[in-house]
């Protein structure tokens, strides 16, 4: 492995920055937590560097700008970590300003403090290379009172983030459980010689499923591509079909012209709908895809479709997945995301499954131990999956060579 774990530093009496992603799913009526998962999956990194007497103090985000309803202080998430560390977790209402400051100072070994929500800063949404990042107001006020950064952000790793690589240049650092344990099971994935290999491509993020369906299938490491979800809506554009959803997908243009390209090379490997399940006043109502245009916004894949790629999952041998068929949320549209995952947990097969809403699929479902790998982070588990360079290891990497050399 080539950066440093925390089985290489000595924590006892050391003030530790550890950066960790707790961003959890936020019903939009109740504010209340939809999945905790990710809070109780970082516990093991938290509550190992309290036990090993670090002084630890938690960066985290929750949501983005913009967001109506999910872009929250962490007061609840430290609460959440109280309550699975069984230690008492404070929150603390600042991130770089006195109060912060003065909380970090105060502590001793073993306590866990953690700070508000690092998107709250401006500089944390630039995204710039990591001796940028290392000269920010951010990195420069807090670096000062710790003795090693340990960066557990394996959801984040893609994005070049001041909380995520900025540290990395000015402190001893090394990946917590969760990057390890992650990047461990994706050389497992990439190793795996079980074919059928498939990926199941669905959700909004079209640009980044795009990018990453097109490096699996030009160094051949997936034999099929099962679309849904606006992926599936500009791959049907792309051959033809008349699809709402073109104002929910940014430079769809763009992404048109790169779906017609894939589809031009490699149209046997690409499935597409053959029906669709549209949200009429509330109601599905589902049409084979020679009945469109209608008024109607898409919501799911019909059940022409869902048997189809039942199908081709249950005889796969490699399996990576990531992101819901359509809107599963509501109860007329989760058939299709429903029926994938539990076709993936009745596979024989070597199973990765992507963070977010597909996660919370399976967990709804009760099919956690029917999966391989349940990756805390979509975007940074398929973007490491399709060969291209995280954010947050490389920065990890570069730490570990140069003190390398200071020794």
């Amino acid at each position: 492995m080539a950066f440093k774990t925390i089985d290489n530093f000595d924590f006892k009496g050391k003030t530790v920055l550890v950066r960790v992603d707790i961003n959890c799913p936020i019903d939009p009526e109740t504010n209340e937590f939809l999945d905790t998962r990710r809070v109780r999956i970082h516990t093991k990194t938290i509550k190992e560097l309290s036990d090993k007497g670090g002084k630890v103090v938690v960066l985290a985000h929750q949501g983005r700008p913009g967001s109506e309803y999910d872009f929250t202080s962490l007061e609840k998430h430290a609460e959440e970590l109280s309550k699975h560390t069984g230690n008492g977790v404070k929150y603390i209402p600042d991130v770089i300003g006195p109060t912060a400051q003065a909380a970090i100072k105060a502590m001793q070994d073993g306590d866990i403090i953690v700070l508000e929500n690092v998107r709250f800063l401006a500089e944390e949404l630039l995204k710039r290379p990591s001796d940028v990042q290392a000269n920010t107001h951010f990195v420069k006020t807090l670096a000062p009172l710790a003795d090693y950064f340990v960066c557990d952000a394996f959801a984040t790793a893609h994005r070049s983030q001041p909380s995520i690589v900025g540290f990395t240049e000015v402190l001893p650092s090394c990946a917590g459980r969760v990057m390890q344990e992650e990047v461990e099971v994706m050389a497992k994935v990439l190793e795996s010689n079980k074919k059928p290999a498939i990926y199941i491509a669905g959700g909004a993020k079209v640009k980044s499923s795009l990018r990453v369906i097109k490096t699996f299938l030009e160094y051949g490491v997936m034999d099929k591509i099962l679309t849904s979800g606006l992926v599936a809506s500009v791959f049907l554009s792309a051959k033809g079909y008349d699809i709402p959803g073109k104002d929910y997908i940014d430079n769809y243009e763009t992404h048109l012209k790169t779906a017609k390209e894939l589809l031009a090379e490699y149209s046997t490997q690409i499935e597409i709908p053959m029906d669709l399940a549209l949200d009429k006043q509330g109601k599905r109502f589902e049409v084979a895809l020679s009945e469109m245009p209608l008024p109607y916004k898409v919501a799911d894949i019909g059940n022409g479709t869902i048997g189809r790629y039942k199908y081709i999952i249950e005889n796969a041998g490699t399996i990576i997945a990531n992101g819901p068929a359509g809107v599963f949320e509501e109860a007329a549209f989760e058939k299709g995301t429903m029926e994938i995952v539990k076709s993936i947990a009745e596979a024989d097969a070597f199973s990765v499954v992507g963070g977010g809403h597909i996660a919370i699929a399976i967990v709804k479902a009760g099919l956690e131990d029917k999966i391989t790998h349940i990756s805390t982070g979509g975007g940074a588990c398929i973007t490491h999956l399709a060969g291209i360079k995280l954010w947050a290891l490389d920065a990890l990497e570069r730490a570990a060579q140069k003190e390398v050399k200071n020794d």
